[in-house]
């Protein structure tokens, strides 16, 4: 597969075994190096209430369904589907490490209904019409949408549903942190997280279920956490107003194959 793919994928797969080589980050990266790198870790430890809701998702919609976690990173999602009794659970990958270890977990779990290979998510090679449900987290902006979401309407069936949980493009703050920690992320990535005009190109695929705000302020309990608490409350506010919700962090949005197509 990797001697099919263009120099961006192939800068992707790299990046991406990096990030999930738990050897390499435990025992070959200085203090300093790690903060470079993987600095932002530490905001994800504060969105327990998006994070809550997406578990919620994939243990509701996947029960005796086909289940994929689209580039599936460690494979969590695909974990949580298997064990909610999914029919069959997948995962699939860019990385081979990434592979690798979601294999291993799936292992040491005896999970019996659940598969994970290596594959670009460009082009999956899965057949048509194959799935009923599908996650992408934290991963379209990598790809780019309009091979992308070709490839997700081909591979759903009719009638199915995906969600996809992005960060969002709006807040001058996070834009301006994400500008001062390049090595966080890939020339790709920086250039394309997701928006609302996002949401418009892909109703030309599907049709768009609902869409949530997430963590307009309560990443900041990461600085300080004796405020999670007030600050994730607060949040839970601010995700309902129109306009003020854009700031948010996060935002997760259903896609849904029409049955006649």
């Amino acid at each position: 597969m990797a001697n099919s793919l263009n120099s961006r994928k192939i800068k992707e797969l790299e990046f991406h075994d990096r990030d999930r080589d738990d050897n390499f980050i435990k025992n070959s990266l200085a203090k300093d190096t790690y903060e470079e790198f993987y600095g932002n870790k530490k905001y994800y430890k504060v969105t327990q209430h998006s994070k809550n809701y997406v578990d919620h998702w994939i243990k509701t919609k996947s029960k005796g369904k086909v289940f994929l976690d689209y580039a599936c990173g460690n494979g969590y999602n695909a974990i949580i589907a298997a064990e909610a009794g999914a029919s069959l659970s997948l995962g699939f990958d860019i990385s081979s490490i990434s592979v690798k270890n979601a294999n291993s977990t799936a292992v040491k779990k005896n999970l019996t209904n659940i598969r994970f290979f290596q594959a670009d998510a460009e082009n999956t090679m899965l057949p048509s019409d194959c799935v009923d449900v599908i996650i992408c987290s934290g991963m379209l902006h990598h790809l780019d949408l309009s091979y992308s979401f070709y490839e997700l309407r081909r591979i759903l069936k009719p009638g199915g549903i995906i969600l996809a949980v992005e960060a969002l493009d709006y807040n001058p703050a996070i834009k301006i942190y994400r500008l001062l920690t390049p090595s966080m992320r890939t020339e790709w990535e920086k250039t394309h997280i997701l928006s609302l005009k996002d949401i418009r190109f892909a109703k030309r695929f599907f049709n768009i279920g609902e869409i949530r705000y997430w963590h307009v302020v309560g990443y900041i309990a990461a600085k300080f956490p004796f405020l999670s608490r007030i600050l994730e409350n607060f949040d839970k506010l601010l995700e309902k107003i129109p306009f003020v919700n854009l700031l948010s962090w996060m935002f997760t949005f259903e896609l849904i194959k029409p049955k006649n197509k």
